[in-house]
């Protein structure tokens, strides 16, 4: 695709359209960042070919690639937010490049993933590969309207694509599908061992993953007017991942569900993670603030008060322990250590893993699978989504008055009449 010379946008876009998290938020720096210069000079194993590593040493030797489009999708990700936040147009021509090869593997020819097609295994189709795609698709497009008009095609068919993993009547949304948008027979057709993606490659159920690729589909149905199929999204994307997925016993989502209601073979299946309940909490919010519908507000603090609920677990005293006094008993005085359900409150971020009860299982914060991306994303989003809603309450040529636990909520719905 030939690139057009468009700079970078400013700090307010047309209503309807999801703003850079990085443009909004960091003064331009003077000079490329090293993180830029780092990835354009090592992330590709061996340019020009596309590939890009997973893993890389610090001085950026290649440890591990994937024979997948996903390390390629994220490296696409940093180089359009880079172009936006520092105008170097070299950022946002390596993203388009790498698009195109995407689009290349995914709809053309994936023999340059290296993934052999194994006689024995079934053709399927992932939900993570067009749902990356029409990720990519909003964010390249969403500040360059000749982008946007150029991939409007390409965003069609990710849509089409994902909406074929509804299955079963409409009462499941299957991970994987046939070539023809089947449901598959067998244990690759309700759940599956892990693969080479980013994240592991996903049974049926995964709440988070339906949730995730729902507020991709808004998104995307807000962006082309289509309410019919705005409430579809809500409906098999929202609600039934939600309804399916949230434990009754111990409240947060499961990781991994069965469709026919047997045990998953994955052993992390009970756990609760931190990218789904981060993914729930922009899909929700956003399902909210495009229909008006109070139930989907619901579930958005029903999600954000088990991520943010706090915790007292009783301990033993240490010296050098910060613990909370509590009452005296005929032991000694009983303590307890103050903690969040994922925030580590002493020193910042999240903890990514959790077992059933809600109890830490993992103290690592960052790892293969885990970096800085789902928590930061999910927090702007909704402090802006939540700043938008509250800009409502008040007609937009009157200062916004003191608000009040009794000031009914604004009509989001009329956001798509405006």
């Amino acid at each position: 695709m030939r690139l057009k010379q468009v700079p970078p946008p400013g700090p307010h876009l047309p209503r309807g359209r999801s703003k850079s998290l990085c443009s909004t938020r960091a003064p331009r720096p003077p000079s490329r960042p090293a993180g830029g210069e780092f990835l354009l000079r090592y992330a590709r194993v061996a340019p020009p070919a596309k590939k890009c590593a997973f893993v890389l040493t610090r001085d950026g030797r290649p440890v591990k690639v994937q024979r997948t489009i996903f390390s390629e999708c994220f490296y696409t990700m940093a180089m359009n937010e880079l172009w936006r936040v520092t105008g170097d147009a070299q950022y946002q021509s390596e993203a388009v490049e790498m698009m195109d090869q995407i689009v290349h593997w995914v709809r053309e020819d994936p023999s340059g993933l290296g993934r052999p097609q194994l006689p024995g295994a079934p053709a399927a189709e992932s939900m993570a590969v067009p749902m990356m795609l029409l990720s990519l698709v909003e964010q390249l497009g969403e500040a360059d309207d000749e982008l946007a008009g150029s991939y409007a095609e390409l965003g069609d068919w990710c849509a089409r694509r994902i909406l074929r993993h509804v299955q079963r009547g409409g009462q499941a949304v299957l991970e994987n599908v046939s070539e023809d948008g089947e449901g598959l027979s067998g244990c690759l057709g309700r759940h599956q061992n892990p693969g080479e993606d980013t994240r592991p490659t996903l049974p049926e159920p995964s709440p988070g993953h339906a949730l995730e690729a729902g507020w991709f589909l808004l998104r995307h149905a807000v962006r082309r007017g289509d309410p019919k199929l705005r409430a579809h999204v809500i409906d098999k994307f929202l609600l039934l991942p939600f309804r399916s997925g949230w434990d009754p016993d111990h409240g947060g989502l499961f990781y991994f569900q069965d469709a026919d209601g047997l045990c998953p073979t994955q052993l992390e299946w009970a756990m609760k993670l931190w990218w789904p309940h981060s993914e729930a909490m922009i899909a929700f919010l956003m399902g909210y603030s495009e229909s008006g519908d109070s139930a989907l507000l619901n579930i958005f603090y029903q999600v954000a008060e088990y991520t943010f609920r706090q915790r007292y677990l009783q301990s033993h005293p240490r010296q050098d322990s910060p613990l909370k006094q509590g009452t005296r008993s005929s032991k000694g005085i009983t303590c307890y250590k103050v903690t969040w359900q994922f925030r580590d409150p002493e020193y910042g971020e999240w903890f990514g893993y959790l077992n059933r009860e809600g109890k830490i299982a993992l103290t690592i914060k960052g790892g293969p699978f885990k970096g800085c991306f789902h928590v930061p994303r999910c927090l702007a989003m909704c402090e802006e989504m939540l700043s938008d809603l509250l800009s409502r309450l008040a007609p937009a040529s009157a200062p916004a008055p003191a608000l009040s636990a009794r000031s009914p909520p604004a009509d989001p719905a009329r956001r798509g009449a405006e």
